[in-house]
């Protein structure tokens, strides 16, 4: 299989578009496989020393009563990065580091995606939008 994805930072922060998804998503981490909640109520999961870290919708948490933390959105960055791009993560992360916001960034195989404190999504989303139209601007 070819890498589908753009290595150019220039290109990438340039065309980078974003999707803001309505879901609110919370982080926790389970200790056993046996309590995993079925692929379609997780967005990601991840095996680490400490159990199996999942992003689940708040919905899903609050209601299997599982300690969760961070109350989130996801925003898709509409971009193909290649998984060998270096920077792009780098550059976004710095603009949010500008408004005091952190961020949990995920890439997947097509798209990178930010989790970013609920409440704060939109400032997230006008501020890449910003950075776009500067990259845009100088690449012309």
């Amino acid at each position: 299989m070819q890498d589908p994805g753009e290595k150019s930072l220039n290109a990438l922060v340039a065309t980078l578009t974003t999707t803001l998804w309505p879901t609110t998503y919370a982080f926790a981490t389970l200790k056993n496989e046996a309590d995993l909640p079925p692929l379609s109520e997780v967005q990601l999961l991840f095996r680490e020393t400490e159990g199996i870290t999942i992003i689940t919708s708040m919905d899903y948490a609050k209601s299997h009563q599982l300690n969760y933390f961070f109350p989130c959105k996801m925003i898709t960055l509409n971009v193909t990065s290649s998984l060998e791009a270096v920077g792009f993560m780098a550059v976004v992360a710095t603009e949010l580091t500008k408004l005091n916001m952190g961020s949990n960034p995920v890439s997947g195989f097509y798209h990178d995606h930010l989790f970013v404190p609920e409440g704060r999504e939109h400032e997230a989303v006008e501020i890449l939008d910003k950075l776009a139209k500067s990259w845009a601007a100088r690449s012309m």
